[in-house]
């Protein structure tokens, strides 16, 4: 029970249980869970968002070992976007292979294997994590919604460059950027939340991640892993196991070594966040095998994370 990796695994699985058990219980109705789905993107994430990025001064962060890490995000994202089909299912596969759990899996891993310097590094990419992950995933649905709208004959005449400009407006207009964007621009201005303002926000950011996990368990019980098991276990090894061997391998081809790498490659590792999971549901596609997905990347990754922290220990 001492192993990091336990310690901040074992809370996101007791909690995605209690989900699971709740629904069984007759706790919470099955009918409940579109509700709950709802209360998470449209309150308890723009809440975290917004609070999250209001302290976020772009100038202060080192965007070197970021940009490496985004960089192979993106190749993974692109490769599964594309092999997928470059539609709605394919856009949401992408960001479960790429979309890591930093705060409630990373924040407590990384402060028990790495310490304060660690988490410098770490806090450095969550401050931006979201605003890239959910930005790039929310504009690749809304092209990929003007596409298919295009070759289902419904904007045939449409000017391409009007279409990309519907789809970034759709993409923006949207409960995870528009938080990110204004919390970004107010911490520009220098100014501080009132405490009025702020403790009603931090409540509500403080909620997601639970109330989010529990709601992965009570979609469990609609779901036959059994029947998902393979894709998800696909999806699982990508997100565990490629992610962090593409972060490794371009972080060593960029000259890069030490702490800052290792932090990043364990990052990569962390299994996927339960934000991929509101995706599907928002957008009603592939919700099965992203719950089914959430689950195996989480219990894997008891396994996956201790290779990999024992393998960046090796190596580093």
């Amino acid at each position: 029970m001492n192993s990091p990796v336990v310690s901040a695994l074992l809370p996101v699985v007791f909690l995605i249980a209690i989900g699971f058990i709740a629904v069984r219980a007759g706790l919470i109705r099955v009918e409940a869970n579109k509700d709950l789905s709802n209360l998470v993107f449209s309150v308890l994430t723009p809440a975290l968002l917004f609070r999250t990025m209001s302290t976020v001064h772009v100038e202060q962060l080192n965007f070197r070992p970021l940009l490496m890490y985004f960089a192979a995000v993106l190749l993974l994202f692109m490769g599964v976007f594309v092999g997928k089909g470059r539609d709605h299912r394919a856009a949401v596969l992408a960001l479960a292979c790429t979309f890591s759990n930093t705060v409630m899996i990373g924040i407590p891993l990384i402060s028990l294997a790495y310490g304060q310097a660690g988490m410098v590094t770490l806090l450095t990419l969550v401050s931006v994590h979201l605003l890239v992950m959910l930005t790039i995933t929310t504009v690749v649905l809304e092209m990929a919604s003007a596409r298919q709208a295009r070759l289902a004959g419904q904007g045939g005449q449409q000017h391409m460059a009007l279409t990309v400009l519907l789809a970034l407006k759709g993409g923006l207009i949207h409960p995870v950027p528009m938080p990110i964007i204004a919390g970004l621009l107010f911490a520009q201005t220098g100014l501080v939340l009132p405490e009025v303002v702020d403790r009603p926000l931090q409540l509500l950011g403080s909620a997601f991640g639970p109330v989010a996990l529990v709601l992965v368990g009570a979609m469990l019980t609609q779901v036959q892993i059994g029947t998902h098991l393979k894709a998800a276990l696909g999806i699982s090894l990508l997100k565990n196991l490629a992610l962090p061997l593409l972060v490794a391998l371009l972080g060593w081809g960029l000259g890069m070594a030490g702490p800052t790498l290792n932090v990043m490659i364990v990052t990569a590792a962390l299994p996927m966040g339960a934000n991929v999971f509101l995706f599907a549901q928002r957008y009603e596609v592939a919700q099965e095998l992203v719950t089914a997905s959430l689950a195996v990347s989480t219990l894997l990754g008891l396994l996956t994370i201790s290779l990999v922290m024992a393998l960046v220990g090796w190596l580093g």
